[in-house]
């Protein structure tokens, strides 16, 4: 299963410090990093290989925990322990903070672009998740402070396609809010992991969310909406969410992140012991009751905990990771022949 991922780079990102998160931009020409040096770092080819194309250590006091671009690929956020969010706007080759984002009353642990480019969401140890509104002047306005969750939260994610909003939090719980005569709403929580929820990903439809915990469980959670052929009960015109599968025994540490493929279906996990995963679903296998075999399990892609995947927009197979190590690596997954 290691030769089904093939490494193609390997870069020291971050030197002396942890990488934490990745995020490619809408075109996959662009990838960026954040770590414990309070940078930024865009990554970029030249031939064949991998560079740094800019460094943006300007906008923040401490560790920079998550980035997210914009839908438009214009402007990218960044989320801290400094208790802000940070706007850059690219211009020609280089990025401006145009804007810093405060109001949370300790870190930020992350940041997320609605589909529409129109919202910003973003949550904290101070328990709370924020929705922002981006008007055409590029003014951020906080539309509403979400209060469901009891613990630190961990993760928010955006539905592909709608203004839902997915949150994963210490409480050990995920929580899905849409918004409701112009404020913001908790129209469901997911229960069922037995620890800390690390990270969130929808598959590309939309109508299934992944979720990775400590507990060492990936979650396959279905939307079912009223009225559904399964006959699964819905409160009102909400849709109910219900998990549909249990990823388990395949990791011996906590799952950090969780990586769904909007080219190919393919699910990559991170994992504190070291190693990258990656799952697919078994073909014919039952929308239902889905089953999901390893495909790919890489023991040592790293040589300190994983802390995030990243598949490619635009390439298949093409997928980054990042680690406690510093280090961010490139890898190409090509599904083993005969299965």
């Amino acid at each position: 299963m290691k030769d089904s991922l093939v490494l193609l780079d390997r870069i020291l990102a971050h030197p002396d410090s942890r990488c934490w998160f990745l995020a490619w931009n809408p075109s996959g020409t662009l990838l960026a990093s954040c770590g414990g040096d309070r940078s930024v770092r865009i990554w970029g080819t030249e031939g064949d290989s991998w560079i740094c194309k800019s460094v943006l250590c300007e906008g923040h006091q401490r560790t920079v925990r998550k980035v997210a671009w914009s839908p438009c690929g214009n402007y990218l956020a960044s989320a801290s322990f400094d208790a802000t969010t940070c706007i850059w706007k690219k211009k020609e080759d280089d990025f401006e903070c145009v804007t810093t984002l405060e109001g949370h009353e300790n870190e930020v642990k992350s940041v997320a672009w609605a589909p529409s480019g129109n919202l910003l969401a973003t949550c904290s140890r101070d328990k709370s998740v924020w929705v922002w509104e981006v008007d055409e002047e590029d003014e951020y306005e906080c539309v509403s402070v979400l209060n469901s969750h009891t613990q630190d939260v961990k993760h928010v994610v955006w539905h592909p396609s709608q203004e839902l909003l997915a949150s994963a939090s210490y409480d050990d719980t995920v929580k899905l809010y849409r918004e409701e005569e112009d404020d913001w709403v908790c129209c469901a929580t997911l229960e069922g992991h037995e620890s800390t929820v690390w990270s969130l990903a929808f598959d590309p439809s939309g109508q299934r969310l992944a979720s990775c915990s400590d507990d060492r469980t990936v979650r396959i959670w279905h939307q079912y909406l009223p009225g559904n052929e399964q006959g699964v009960a819905c409160s009102g015109s909400d849709p109910s969410w219900k998990c549909v599968c249990t990823l388990s025994g395949f990791h011996s540490r906590t799952i950090y992140d969780i990586a769904w493929c909007q080219l190919t279906g393919a699910l990559a996990t991170a994992c504190g012991d070291d190693a990258i995963r990656v799952f697919e679903e078994d073909p014919g296998s039952d929308p239902q009751q889905p089953t999901f075999s390893l495909m790919a399990h890489l023991p040592q892609a790293h040589s300190q905990d994983v802390n995030c995947v990243a598949w490619n927009p635009k390439e298949r197979g093409l997928l980054a990771s990042c680690s406690d190590d510093g280090e961010l690596a490139f890898w190409k997954y090509q599904r083993p022949e005969g299965l």
